[in-house]
């Protein structure tokens, strides 16, 4: 995974995420969403659609206050923080 920071203001980001595919990009989507401060997130990967772009481009909206960067750290911790609560559950009920 390799991330490039294309533009960034203090509400605004739009960060290519090169090699990763859907799978990631909605779960990563998905915590952006819910966290505090994040008004929007999408994601754009459609070569066809974007000038030839390959990769995914991660773009999201914050309020007041809020960094962006941050705010994408705190999704990926909380992502993270699910993807170990979920290994536990499965090695308890294995």
């Amino acid at each position: 995974m390799e991330l490039r920071v294309i533009e960034k203001t203090d509400a605004e980001l739009r960060m290519e995420i090169a090699g990763e595919d859907h799978t990631f990009m909605n779960v990563l989507k998905g915590a952006l969403l819910e966290t505090p401060g994040v008004t929007a997130a999408t994601y754009d990967m459609n070569p066809e659609q974007s000038g030839g772009q390959t990769e995914p481009i991660l773009s999201i909206k914050t309020e007041e206050g809020t960094d962006p960067l941050d705010a994408v750290g705190d999704a990926s911790r909380r992502v993270q923080d699910l993807a170990d609560d979920f290994v536990t559950a499965f090695d308890a009920a294995a």
